[in-house]
């Protein structure tokens, strides 16, 4: 399959990969596709080695996948459930967030939501809301209560946010 994959590789008609594998033996090959431009999509289970992982662009677990695909199928009465807001608030997903709004962020505090998810998303490639139990970033984000977002600017720069703190600092 590796030779195979380099071959398609080296005719230059894929702008993409997908790597569906728990095994840490794809992390070479999914590294190597990379460093010629193209972009890894990797799938796999939980118990998938952090090198395999963190050599995709991003990497989505099976489990996230079933999740919607479960949801998709269940009535509406379950989709009315409320969110599990104890998994926004976990240390490391805080820590997490609050560090990528700083990295993105401009004079003021404020970041782009999407810039913010872009940053995650190169920092940890298995980052998904869905992890998380929410759909959306913006839904993580709101429902972490670290930061503050305004909706209110251009409908196609998309919502921005700035940690609370940055805010309380800002009016003293």
């Amino acid at each position: 399959m590796i030779i195979d994959a380099m071959d398609l590789l080296y005719t230059g008609r894929f702008d993409g990969f997908c790597i569906v594998s728990s095994d840490s033996d794809f992390a070479r090959l999914a590294a190597r596709i990379r460093e010629q431009g193209v972009t890894v999509y990797g799938f796999g289970e939980r118990k998938t080695p952090r090198p395999f992982v963190t050599a995709c662009d991003k990497f989505v677990y099976f489990d996230v996948l079933q999740a919607e695909t479960e949801a998709a199928a269940a009535p509406a009465r379950k989709q009315a459930k409320a969110k599990p807001a104890g998994k926004a608030a976990d240390p490391q997903l805080l820590a997490t967030l609050r560090a990528a709004v700083s990295a993105v962020s401009d004079e003021e505090g404020w970041a782009n939501l999407g810039r913010v998810g872009a940053h995650i998303a190169k920092q940890s490639p298995e980052f998904d809301s869905r992890n998380y139990g929410f759909p959306r970033l913006s839904e993580l984000v709101e429902a972490s209560g670290l930061v503050e977002i305004d909706r209110t600017g251009n409908p196609q720069k998309g919502p921005m946010v700035r940690l609370k703190q940055a805010a309380k600092a800002r009016k003293e």
